[in-house]
């Protein structure tokens, strides 16, 4: 195998079992794939009663069978959790993988998700808002404490998180939209978008990242591959896994820094790792 490309993968977390799920895992991670990610989702998004794999105890259980890849959440939502929890939940993976965990962070979507599980499922600007607080609170912690914070959505009393874990996790913030490229420019440690979304919004991001004071150098930017990137055709017959090399330098020069493609089934898995010989 020729040099790792900077690519990721998200294991599709819907209509999955938990031993596929980690075996594709070690896998990717064996053949060379920069990242194994994992969806928050409780239930299915159309039929809600098919089998589905909780990312957070997924991932670290990944955490433990794999040796270089990245192990993250594309995204964690942030009304599923408390971020005084959340923030605890990432310490413990950061440390227990050796430093590759990432936190992925955005406001979540499917009301008819959070409505079943009883979660509250707020206006955008409001779970925005609490996104934004949610990533003080978590950076807060993981100083270690103690935090007292009389804020809006998630004040704390008093509030110790130790371990301290070092370095700390990156927040990356996924975001569809204007609002969202904006808000990862100004706080987060990077944003990740689809494809669908990336060139359009980018220049946003960027301009945001400039009025922070923040350099561009210490930012990661990833492009996600999701959803229907691919149509009725097999994993194997797109680009990524025909012409990897190529399709990865076409999303760097317009401006990404990593990429994620989704992996529905053992057969895409297959086919991403015989794609490594054209690394």
């Amino acid at each position: 195998m020729t040099e790792r490309l900077p690519i990721g993968v998200s294991i599709r977390t819907i209509r999955a079992e938990p031993s596929w799920w980690l075996e594709s895992a070690k896998r990717l991670d064996v053949a060379g794939y920069d990242g194994v990610w994992a969806w928050d989702h409780f239930v299915g998004q159309g039929d809600r009663t098919v089998p589905v794999v909780e990312g957070w105890t997924i991932l670290a259980m990944a955490a433990a069978a794999t040796t270089h890849a990245t192990v993250g959440t594309f995204v964690a939502n942030v009304m599923n959790r408390h971020p005084a929890v959340l923030a605890r939940m990432a310490s413990t993976l950061q440390i227990a993988s050796g430093g590759r965990f990432v936190l992925g962070m955005g406001i979540g979507g499917g009301p008819k998700e959070h409505a079943a599980y009883g979660i509250d499922f707020p206006e955008p600007k409001e779970r925005a808002a609490r996104l934004e607080e949610a990533i003080a609170v978590i950076r807060a912690l993981w100083t270690g404490g103690p935090v007292t914070r009389d804020s809006p959505f998630y004040p704390l009393v008093d509030a110790h998180a130790r371990p301290v874990p070092e370095p700390p996790p990156p927040i990356i913030i996924g975001g569809e939209t204007p609002a969202g490229a904006r808000l990862a420019g100004r706080i987060g440690d990077g944003w990740s978008a689809f494809d669908v979304n990336f060139a359009e919004n980018l220049p946003l991001y960027l301009e945001a990242l400039e009025a922070s004071g923040r350099r561009r150098g210490d930012q990661r930017v990833l492009v996600g591959f999701q959803g229907d990137w691919l149509g009725d055709a097999a994993i194997g017959d797109s680009e990524w896994c025909r012409e990897p090399r190529a399709a990865w330098e076409r999303w760097h020069e317009i401006g990404a820094d990593g990429a994620i493609l989704l992996a529905r089934t053992s057969s895409d898995v297959d086919a991403l790792v015989e794609a490594v010989d054209r690394w």
